[in-house]
């Protein structure tokens, strides 16, 4: 495992290497991100994972702050994982650089959580972005419990003529069914049970729906969902996968897109 904090000295290890995986995280790894590892292990070439809290994705000072980090905890799951290579990069390792392609922010972008997360998606593809041009990796690999921003980052790679492929992979989940999310960390056993009813009960609504497409009612499940102990919901919709749009009827394969609040922790899901 060779460790890079320099993107000069990454680039001249990596510029004779052509299959390069890469696994972009912002630390506090977990299950999910370990999935996401030993996906890219098994295709050819070697695995890249980068470890960075980008400050230009959060919306609030206070989230950023309290957002979890454990570097020492991290490289010891990237070294018993046996990662071939990691970038720590500081703020002006990455951003004192001139990117040779403009992001692409699909009208996606303003939907869901880009409702009330001005410039998130901006800043996520602004790092994104600079990743890609720095390692110029053949695949990079995403998990759709970040759906949102998967979707926005494979149509920039795909408008912006990348030759970068999105490997998209799947959600993992505790055994109680909550999402894997390094801001679990920041839940404690009351709200790690909340978080699981929440998860419970929109697999059953989805269920009702699929029966009976008319009986989404969003105001009842809010209540619903604020009775099982959320704070607040910043958004519930359904989204039908193929065209993104809102599902017509029963037969349209969709999914429950949802983001609440715990106390000041914000969880997403799609279900």
């Amino acid at each position: 495992m060779k460790i890079f904090k320099s993107k000069h000295k990454l680039k001249e290890e990596i510029s004779n290497i052509k299959d390069i995986s890469f696994v972009p995280t912002m630390g506090g790894l977990h299950k999910g991100h370990i999935s996401l590892i030993k996906k890219s292990q098994n295709f050819k070439g070697k695995t890249l994972v980068s470890i960075f809290i980008n400050p230009t994705q959060f919306n609030k000072k206070n989230d950023f702050l309290s957002y979890p980090r454990n570097l020492k905890k991290d490289l010891k799951i990237l070294k018993n994982l046996n990662v071939d290579l990691i970038y720590l990069p500081n703020l002006k390792d990455i951003f004192t650089f001139k990117v040779k392609k403009k992001i692409f922010l699909d009208k996606f972008s303003k939907k869901l959580c880009g409702k009330s997360r001005r410039g998130h998606f901006k800043g996520v593809l602004n790092i994104v972005n600079r990743f890609l041009q720095l390692i110029e990796p053949r695949y990079i690999f995403l998990g759709v419990k970040d759906f949102q921003q998967s979707y926005l980052i494979s149509k920039h790679i795909l408008k912006r003529k990348i030759n970068t492929k999105v490997i998209n992979c799947k959600t993992i989940r505790e055994k109680n069914g909550v999402a894997c999310s390094t801001r679990n960390n920041n839940l404690n056993k009351a709200q790690y049970k909340i978080a699981s009813n929440v998860v419970k009960y929109l697999r059953y609504k989805k269920k009702i729906i699929k029966k009976k497409f008319s009986n989404f009612k969003f105001d009842l499940i809010k209540k619903d969902l604020l009775d099982l102990g959320v704070t607040k919901i910043d958004y519930i919709e359904l989204y039908n996968l193929k065209n993104l749009k809102k599902p017509k009827n029963k037969k349209d394969k969709f999914r429950i897109f949802i983001a609440f609040y715990l106390n000041k922790t914000r969880l997403i899901d799609n279900i």
